[in-house]
């Protein structure tokens, strides 16, 4: 069978959906589309030969969808997945799943009360190298691990964030740790588990928006560990590293290039037969998003098959989510705070 998909959000990031969904097109079909901006609705339900929608709440009650895909502004997604739910519709929503965990929470209790899958996109834990470094860390490789670092040294210019004037907002978007860095602090906290109390600061040196261009993090992990994440959109004059390095007590990895596209070191005291083909994993993405939808919607496939689980659901998308929140308030109120937060019910 095919399973039927409608997409919310005409924009950027909905371009890796449309050509992922067009890859499996024997096992996905692409049913609707909805954006606000009637001219972007048209112009994919044209591309695609299949209905547009203003409004998603329309959409979801005219047409037999199975699965939505929910690529709008980040603030937007859990009222979109949760109306989605009530209609009994699969949701998968891009990164980050909300921008507040109130919000967050309600679209993990709609999608549950109502029996259907929720699917957060963190593609870039399904990349090679990171797969090979979680299998690493499973199996103890590392012994005990001691510092965990992620750089996301990127540029957006001012014409990226004028291009949406939701982009750089606190409603809508967050800033450069929500945004651009999320898939990276979701790795960190996946890698050394759950962290105990991160302290911050953050930025706004030179782009015109309400959030933070520029931060930097100090993270303790439970387990004793270390770790920091550093993130700024200002790296002249074009995006320079993504990546994410872990040091232990019998190894030492560093998975680099522009988007965790290159190992650059691979070295544990204990060798392993996997160890001679590792380097064979890198690759040259064509942009920072790299190749992991298609990855994931193979596994949004074998979930709805009966045959796995979700590489990431709704609760290991309020993880990331969660750190980040504490980073922010970390920032606000120039003390160290403590993880879990504190939130509404």
């Amino acid at each position: 069978m095919k399973y039927k998909i409608g997409l919310v959000g005409c924009g950027r990031i909905s371009k890796k959906h449309f050509e992922t969904i067009k890859n499996l097109e024997d096992k996905f079909e692409l049913k609707s589309v909805c954006d606000i901006k009637k001219d972007r609705a048209k112009k994919y339900s044209k591309k695609f030969n299949v209905p547009y929608y203003l409004n998603y709440r329309e959409m979801f009650q005219k047409e037999d969808i199975d699965i939505i895909s929910i690529c709008t502004p980040s603030g937007t997604h859990p009222e979109i997945g949760i109306e989605a739910a009530k209609n009994k519709i699969n949701v998968i929503s891009e990164k980050p799943m909300g921008v507040d965990l109130k919000s967050a929470k309600n679209l993990i209790k709609a999608c549950d009360k109502n029996g259907v899958y929720l699917f957060v996109v963190k593609q870039n834990r399904l990349n090679p190298g990171i797969v090979a470094l979680k299998k690493a860390i499973d199996n103890n490789r590392f012994g005990k691990i001691y510092f965990i670092n992620s750089t996301i040294f990127w540029t957006r210019p001012q014409e990226y964030y004028d291009m949406a004037d939701w982009r750089g907002t606190w409603e809508f978007d967050g800033g450069c740790f929500m945004n651009q860095a999320s898939h990276y602090v979701d790795l960190v906290q996946w890698f050394g588990g759950a962290v105990d109390s991160v302290i911050a600061k953050t930025a706004t040196l030179a782009r015109n928006i309400q959030t933070e261009d520029t931060g930097a993090a100090v993270l303790r992990f439970r387990n004793g560990a270390l770790g920091v994440i550093q993130t700024t959109m200002l790296t002249y004059p074009k995006n320079m590293e993504g990546s994410i390095t872990i040091i232990g007590e019998k190894g030492t990895v560093k998975i680099g290039g522009i988007a965790l596209n290159n190992i650059e070191k691979w070295e544990f005291k204990d060798q392993s037969d996997d160890d001679e083909k590792i380097f064979e994993s890198n690759y040259n993405p064509p942009n920072v998003y790299g190749f992991g939808h298609l990855q994931y919607y193979k596994n949004v496939l074998s979930v709805l098959e009966g045959k796995t689980k979700p590489s990431t659901d709704g609760r290991e998308g309020k993880k990331s989510l969660e750190l980040i929140l504490a980073i922010y308030k970390s920032a606000k109120e120039k003390k160290e705070i403590s993880i879990p937060l504190n939130y509404p019910k």
